[in-house]
């Protein structure tokens, strides 16, 4: 792999004996091996909250038929796709990457797409959504649809699902809850049961403050030291007073800490089963939404976290990027077939960077990690709810910083972003967010007389999105209702 000739520390390249350090480049990066265990150790502790998190967000969805995916399944299949993944772009990207399963993107399988279909065909979308990108890879075309959507949606996406994912959070913890009588309300949701009772939101208000103030105080591993915390207060609350109402999974040590992975759910997915659940249309607006999700956050985490390590070639382009993100969208592929929802590049790598790491050893070291935390599941399913969900309005604020980029002086760009960003927590729903973003956009840009300036994949996708929007009158004019 070709990269910049120096590290970011401005060393000169340095050749060394070792096998390990010539095929990683360890040396002519500027870095050291003890760097290198440093950052991966560090990347593994700033996103192992998705080992946790990722099964509480699908464990707690249905699918069409009431079905839910045990979290103990889950569990397993998220780690280990972390692992095999990450442990692939050490060695086949050469760069500081871990990839797991995505936020935003999970969100979207469990709130979106298995509601409308089994737990196997949303699975089986996820692998559909992967296998195009690689497509789009290796056929240039991802780069296309890039340049294709004007950059202020782009970061309206990021902050509309990340106030949706904080909203997650508010609601599985109850510190938000639907009003009973709602129809008769002047107000759909309220603060917990009218106030806020019991122990266990106060362990979530708690997790809350602690995870904010060790993000304000710029802690490494902030998210997991507060998960971890919150989870043995709770479960100290819980052994004293045996608490019932902790919901989805309730605080206990179980019997033995460690056990064999349950691999149940590896294989559980079907490529054409959604087809026969929901019309041709909704697959190709939902693989869309996936698609495009994993689209951005992968770029921009992939020249991020580079460019953080100097190791942006004399171009500014970051080196064998079709390579890496050819593994990206195999990791799609990978979460899928696992039924872990899609995998994709995590920005928490720049922690690694932060440690001195630059080369792809620091992700072996952090897929490691990944591959041993496999034998500790009973101990990853004990987290309960009110200790987990305070990570999920953390990143919610985390993506919600991307809102200072957007020109809000604009309004052709800022009113469609607007839109983007509001509709997505307010409708519960990814997709609509997207949809009334592109719409308006084209529309806005129509009326202005600028509508040259829209790319014809733009035109095409609002097209897509009015008669996602308007499928019911169509179906009652063309008597299929």
């Amino acid at each position: 792999m070709q990269t910049s000739t120096k590290g970011s520390t401005g060393t000169p390249p340095v050749r060394s004996g070792g096998p390990l350090d010539r095929f990683f480049l360890i040396s002519e990066r500027g870095s050291t091996f003890g760097r290198e265990i440093r950052g991966g150790i560090a990347t593994f502790f700033t996103m192992a909250y998705i080992l946790v998190l990722n099964p509480i967000i699908l464990g707690s969805a249905k699918d069409k038929f009431g079905d839910q995916l045990d979290p103990a399944q889950l569990a397993t299949a998220t780690t280990l796709v972390a692992a095999m993944m990450t442990i692939i772009m050490g060695f086949g990207g050469n760069l500081p990457l871990a990839l797991a399963a995505g936020l935003g993107l999970n969100a979207v399988v469990a709130f979106q797409i298995a509601p409308l279909m089994s737990w196997d065909d949303a699975m089986g979308l996820v692998v559909l959504e992967g296998l195009l990108i690689c497509v789009l890879v290796m056929t240039g075309l991802r780069q296309a649809v890039m340049h294709a959507i004007p950059q202020a949606l782009k970061q309206a996406i990021s902050v509309g699902i990340g106030l949706f994912i904080a909203f997650i959070g508010f609601v599985d913890a109850g510190f938000v809850t639907r009003v009973p009588d709602a129809a008769n309300s002047t107000v759909p949701v309220q603060l917990g049961s009218g106030t806020l009772v019991g122990w266990p939101m106060l362990v979530f208000c708690l997790g809350v403050l602690l995870t904010v103030v060790l993000l304000a105080r710029k802690v490494t591993g902030a998210i997991l030291i507060s998960i971890a915390v919150m989870t043995v207060l709770a479960l100290v609350i819980n052994s004293v007073a045996d608490i019932k109402s902790w919901g989805l999974i309730s605080p206990s040590l179980p019997d033995n800490p460690v056990a064999a992975p349950d691999f149940g759910l590896l294989g559980d997915f079907d490529l054409i089963g959604s087809f026969e659940q929901v019309s041709v249309l909704t697959v190709v607006l939902l693989i869309f939404t996936l698609i495009l999700s994993d689209f951005f956050d992968t770029m921009g985490t992939v020249v991020g976290v580079t460019a953080e390590a100097g190791l942006l070639d004399e171009r500014g382009q970051v080196p064998d990027i079709g390579r890496v993100l050819l593994i990206d969208g195999a990791a799609a592929v990978a979460g899928g077939a696992a039924s872990a929802s899609s995998a994709t590049t995590y920005v928490e790598s720049a922690a690694g960077v932060g440690e001195g790491a630059r080369t792809g050893f620091a992700s072996v070291i952090t897929g490691g990690l990944f591959a041993a935390a496999l034998f500790l599941t009973p101990v990853l399913t004990i987290v309960p709810l009110q200790a987990a969900s305070p990570a999920l309005v953390a990143v919610g604020f985390l993506m919600m910083t991307q809102v200072k980029h957007i020109d809000w002086e604009r309004y052709e760009l800022a009113i469609p972003a607007f839109l983007t960003i509001a509709v997505m927590p307010m409708t519960y729903s990814i997709t609509n967010g997207i949809g009334a973003g592109f719409v308006s956009y084209v529309v806005i840009k129509a009326c202005l007389g600028k509508a040259r300036e829209v790319h014809w994949l733009l035109w095409g996708t609002a097209a897509l999105f009015l008669v996602y929007f308007a499928i019911d009158p169509l179906e009652q004019i063309l008597g299929l209702k």
